[in-house]
């Protein structure tokens, strides 16, 4: 089969969409001498987790990852206020984390795929403070059986070309697409679950081809066990777009993910008004915290409220199955980043091969490849939040909690119960600090579901 690396853009009519055109953006730690593309060493004062060095601060904030960092950042530049992020992993990022990986040289990200894209201006305008970035239309294929049980290699979301390879069509046009969708959907105006919603969208071939399986594997709910809303998103192409993501704006950050933390705590107002705390557990050291003014917390709601007795909200998580292969055939193991795997005989979702990717650490010498086989399952670090009526009607409950709580704000995507992508989180975060300016508060502006729209 033809290997890599994968074209990180795609064909010219669809890259043009892209506004990121080259390498554009500033990485101030790279500009004062910061060459290795490693995560950053931290000392014992940090690594400690010690909360008793920390003295008086404006904030805690629970979670270095996106939200916590950026209300951190915004809260020192514009108001001179002083924090402490304590996070209970011994890394900053949460799980935008990315690593080298030791064995080849790879730069990999540690808790799956990361592939920025934003239709939002401002946190477009953000990001590029803290890091370099160059152009990625990130596309990926299935590895699906065809009308004949055959495997082929098709894009997903599905365009003509997937159609045609699946089920022998021939399909030239836009006009000849929406022919086959009008032809093969399942009329419903008011679909009361994901299958229903699925149908009317897809029609049954692709939806059992394409949908059905993997939301199973990926939920451990087939879509008739979830809300309409999950799948009536699903995107129809009928041009031959392959591009996983719509946005204007879809690119890598040069020197990884990791570094966009390590600009934005290491440079800036941040050095000398944020302090750090890594292998720090929330829940362990709740009654060591240093005295402060605002608990700004980004963790699991139904974490912080477990004593009141209701039960856990329901995620979905990871497990990474890691494999190094130090002689593959023509360099790479697969033809592509992604290849997803949505066919109920395999038991992953996915492989992620992040040698494919054009930020991979410069002046390193690469020795073979590694893989990830992602299964999905219920335990582990909380991921996406499971959308039905059983568990919104329970958030709810956590909410009303919530905006009682006294000088703390709860910031984010497991705080919030809503799964965002990382724009959507970074504006989040953005417009909750222009409330906190403006009204003293660290509310939301928009609800999650508005936040989604176009996305």
């Amino acid at each position: 089969m033809p290997k890599g690396p994968f074209n990180p853009r795609a064909a010219p009519e669809w890259a043009a969409l892209n506004k990121v055109t080259e390498k554009c953006g500033r990485d101030e730690l790279y500009e004062n001498g910061l060459k290795d593309e490693a995560p950053m060493k931290f000392g014992d004062d940090v690594m400690s987790g010690d909360l008793s060095t920390v003295g008086e601060v404006d904030l805690v904030i629970v979670g270095a990852g996106l939200s916590g960092v950026i209300i951190a950042e915004r809260c020192a530049t514009e108001l001179g206020l002083s924090s402490v992020i304590i996070d209970k992993r011994d890394h900053i990022g949460g799980n935008v984390y990315d690593t080298i990986n030791e064995e080849t040289g790879i730069r990999v990200s540690q808790y799956g795929a990361h592939l920025f894209h934003t239709k939002f201006d401002r946190v477009w305008d953000y990001v590029t403070k803290y890091s370099e970035w160059i152009p990625f239309d990130h596309r990926v294929v299935g590895r699906v059986p065809d009308k004949d049980g055959v495997d082929q290699l098709v894009p997903i979301p599905p365009t003509q070309e997937s159609v045609n390879k699946l089920f022998g069509e021939n399909i030239k046009n836009e006009e000849e697409m929406q022919a086959w969708y009008d032809k093969v959907r399942v009329p419903n105006e008011n679909p009361q679950n994901g299958e229903e919603a699925a149908l009317s969208r897809v029609g049954p071939d692709l939806y059992e081809k394409i949908f059905k399986h993997y939301t199973k594997k990926q939920w451990d709910k087939y879509p008739a066990e979830l809300d309409a809303s999950v799948l009536l998103r699903l995107p129809c192409r009928t041009t031959t777009d392959d591009r996983y993501f719509p946005c204007p704006w879809q690119a890598l950050p040069l020197r990884g993910y990791t570094r966009i933390f390590e600009n934005i705590l290491f440079t800036g107002a941040c050095k000398d008004k944020v302090k750090l705390r890594l292998n720090c557990d929330f829940f362990a050291n709740r009654d060591k915290l240093p005295k402060h003014k605002m608990l700004v917390f980004t963790g699991p709601i139904d974490a912080f409220y477990a004593s009141q007795g209701l039960p856990k909200l329901e995620y979905r998580s990871i497990r990474f199955e890691e494999e190094v292969i130090k002689n593959p055939d023509e360099g790479f193991f697969q033809e592509a980043m992604v290849v997803n795997y949505p066919s109920a005989g395999v038991p992953y979702t996915r492989i992620i091969e992040y040698k494919h990717t054009p930020n991979q650490p410069a002046d390193t010498e690469i020795k073979g490849t590694v893989i990830y086989r992602e299964f999905s399952t219920g335990e582990g670090d909380p991921y996406y939040p499971v959308p039905n009526d059983q568990n919104r009607e329970l958030y709810e409950k956590y909410r009303a909690f919530a905006e009682k709580e006294e000088g703390v704000a709860f910031v984010g995507r497991l705080a919030s119960y809503k799964y965002f992508n990382m724009d959507q989180a970074i504006l989040n975060a953005l417009e909750m600090f222009d409330g906190l300016k403006e009204t003293g508060k660290l509310e939301p502006k928009r609800s999650p579901e508005e936040m989604q729209k176009g996305n």
